[in-house]
């Protein structure tokens, strides 16, 4: 839980009090790899803090391709915001990619904090634009790039990550086949 609580200070101001108070409202879910934490067509009702492990954002095409969006790692919030903020259900899957455990915030929790933490909404709002230009700085470039360039770019840009991902849901966040994904690595 100290993870969580520093990276909440890096973005506002709070007590001993109100880190108590966050403290007793957290529960700690445990996902093996594969399970979900949310699910396309289903409303998000929770946030989590990722204490350990890897999700990743995935959906499916219209051609019933699976596609990966991207990954979240340790030490970031996972939800799909537009569907969790609009109660609209969801689009996407988010998955652990590795066993995983979670700092989970209800809705109800989330809304009770928000009433009561002053410094609360500001420090949210604060952490969903830091993450908001992360997403936007990580896929935007790869748009341009060739497939060995996103690869590189993905080991540079995510280098705990390429050893713990199956290289499937790799070549899926870069667009490309498993098969083209090998053969980039064998020339690298």
């Amino acid at each position: 839980m100290e993870k969580l609580i520093n990276y909440l200070l890096e973005f506002g101001q709070l007590n001993q009090q109100q880190v108590d108070l966050i403290k007793r409202k957290l529960k700690i879910l445990e996902l093996k790899k594969d399970d979900y934490f949310s699910e396309a067509g289903k409303i998000p009702k929770q946030v989590a803090f990722i204490d350990s492990g890897i999700l990743r954002v995935c959906y499916y095409n219209s051609l019933g391709d699976e596609i990966t969006k991207y990954f979240i790692e340790e030490n970031n919030f996972a939800v799909d915001i537009n569907s969790y903020n609009q109660r609209i259900p969801s689009s996407e899957y988010v998955q652990a990619v590795t066993d995983c455990t979670l700092l989970v915030f209800s809705k109800e929790v989330f809304e009770d904090l928000s009433a009561t933490i002053i410094t609360w909404d500001d420090i949210i709002k604060k952490i969903t634009e830091k993450a908001l230009i992360e997403k936007v700085n990580k896929i935007s470039p790869m748009l341009a790039e060739d497939a060995s360039t996103r690869y590189l770019n993905f080991l540079e840009k995510f280098p705990n990550l390429a050893n713990r991902i199956p290289l499937s849901y790799i070549a899926s966040y870069l667009g490309i086949t498993q098969s083209s994904l090998s053969r980039i690595r064998r020339n690298i």
